[in-house]
């Protein structure tokens, strides 16, 4: 208890430390010195300067800190973002999921009473979106049929982010989309091309196989385009998840769990150098890949089981390979972001540990003082259960992604952008909060990004906001 009280005056101290130490005794210790000469003689020392001197003592500073302006690298800013809320005739109840199980061919009855309580333990609603071709008994999954989901949310979510932002298309300098397994020819970039007439000369990415942390690997990369590009560009992301193309028909328990998570969505993001006008600035991207060992590697990925049926195959090696990955993510992470107060208490406890052995424990960092708002991807319930308890967070921190779970399901990596307006739309975000986006792919794969708030939205009722029709109705209690 009387550590809680101390914890506030010690971070005060600790991350004000020039401020509140080295500023005044730096004042005291000149004016001392400076008693001590008397005036006659302190300006008889500064005439005795040479101008050389005086004149490094002035340019070389700001030489410097012209050079490192000069070269810093270009800030990227959001304009604006759009997420979809697919058609109502989209909408899938877990009661429907459940009984269209029941009438499969391909699903005995152990594996049927396996996924009753699965879905019933998932922390999805009665409010998630399929495509209409999954709604078939059996379900209707073809090349077509994914084309037109695609085509729908990519559209549906685009037209929204033009229509918030006034954006003219042929303004948009740099396109970058991403999807988890589909990839059709034309591309996607080749599909908003031609639907938005886009111009000739636009810089255009389309990644696939990234898994749910590709949304945060897109932004990577449209930043590393903007800061190339002529001041002012402006970058259009897309991420989106197509259920059809997925979704598993077979009987193999470990590759139903997806298919039973995952739902349509996706997301538009606006990017730009150009300061105006935008709400927030990117302030870090942290990148962590561990496909070099076998173990990550295989964890996730997409395969035919025996019978020849397409899904995705989740090992056993899941939740330890996450949180090995997740935990390499927010070590690079926190040397960055982290007040002092905090790595000076990390820095302690490890040392102590070297000295006294593993009796004494690591201080797991607050990140709650670095950040007021998480967006944990909401890949399920056992996903955001693991980073709450890791990150010692709040039901209050993983709110957004329990909730964008319970009502959108896992849309892939355009979760994080649900996430993000369940805060706005609750009238939580202010100027200068800062945001963690955490997602987690195949790979595997842990994607960091965090973002500063410039300007609180004017209006979180916004055109076709996701939460538009719901968000009174949340928090709900799973």
């Amino acid at each position: 208890m009387v550590s809680k009280h101390l914890k506030p005056l010690y971070q005060l101290v600790v991350n004000n430390f020039f401020i509140v130490v080295v500023a005044p005794v730096t004042a005291v210790v000149l004016l001392r010195k400076a008693a001590q000469l008397g005036p006659d003689e302190l300006l008889s020392q500064l005439h005795g300067l040479r101008q050389v001197h005086v004149f490094l003592a002035v340019f070389l500073p700001f030489a410097m800190a012209t050079l490192y302006f000069m070269r810093r690298p270009r800030s990227v800013y959001l304009v604006d973002y759009a997420c979809c809320r697919p058609k109502s005739n989209c909408r899938v109840s877990i009661g429907s999921f459940i009984e269209s199980a029941r009438l499969s061919p391909y699903i005995d009855d152990g594996t049927f009473r396996f996924m009753t309580r699965m879905l019933q333990r998932s922390g999805l609603g009665d409010q998630t979106y399929l495509h209409p071709s999954l709604h078939h008994i059996p379900p209707h999954c073809c090349l077509s049929e994914s084309r037109d989901e695609a085509e729908q949310i990519i559209f549906a979510t685009v037209n929204d982010l033009l229509a918030k932002t006034g954006i003219s298309p042929e303004a948009i300098d740099i396109l970058v989309t991403n999807c988890s397994g589909f990839t059709p020819t034309p591309s996607f970039t080749d599909i908003i091309v031609n639907k938005y007439k886009l111009r000739g000369d636009i810089r255009n990415v389309n990644m696939s196989g990234m898994g749910c942390s590709a949304g945060v690997i897109s932004l990577d990369v449209a930043r590393s385009l903007l800061q190339a590009a002529p001041r002012g560009a402006h970058a259009l992301v897309v991420s989106m998840e197509i259920t059809s193309f997925i979704y598993y028909t077979g009987p193999d328990r470990t590759m139903l769990l997806p298919g039973a998570l995952f739902r349509m969505g996706a997301a538009a993001v606006l990017l730009s150098t150009s300061r105006a006008k935008s709400r927030l600035r990117l302030k870090h991207i942290v990148r962590t890949l561990n496909a070099a060992k076998d173990r990550a590697y295989l964890c996730a990925s997409l395969k035919e089981d025996e019978h020849g049926e397409t899904g995705i195959y989740l090992s056993k090696d899941l939740v330890p390979v996450a949180g090995e990955t997740l935990k390499a993510n927010i070590a690079a992470l926190g040397s960055v972001v982290l007040p002092p107060s905090e790595k000076l208490l990390f820095a302690l406890s490890f040392i102590a540990r070297k000295a006294l052995g593993r009796r004494i424990k690591l201080y797991m960092p607050d990140f709650r003082t670095a950040f007021e708002h998480f967006c944990v991807h909401s890949g399920g319930r056992a996903v955001i259960d693991a980073v709450q308890t890791s990150l010692c967070l709040s039901d209050e921190n993983v709110e957004p992604s329990r909730m964008t779970l319970h009502r959108f399901g896992n849309t892939s990596s355009s979760s994080l952008w649900y996430e993000l307006a369940y805060i706005e739309a609750k009238g939580r975000m202010r100027k200068g909060d800062r945001v963690w986006m955490v997602g987690f792919g195949s790979g595997f794969k842990c994607n960091s990004a965090v973002w500063e708030c410039m300007r609180s939205p004017s209006d979180v009722t916004t055109l076709c906001a996701p939460w538009a029709d719901s968000i009174h109705q949340y928090p709900v209690k799973i």
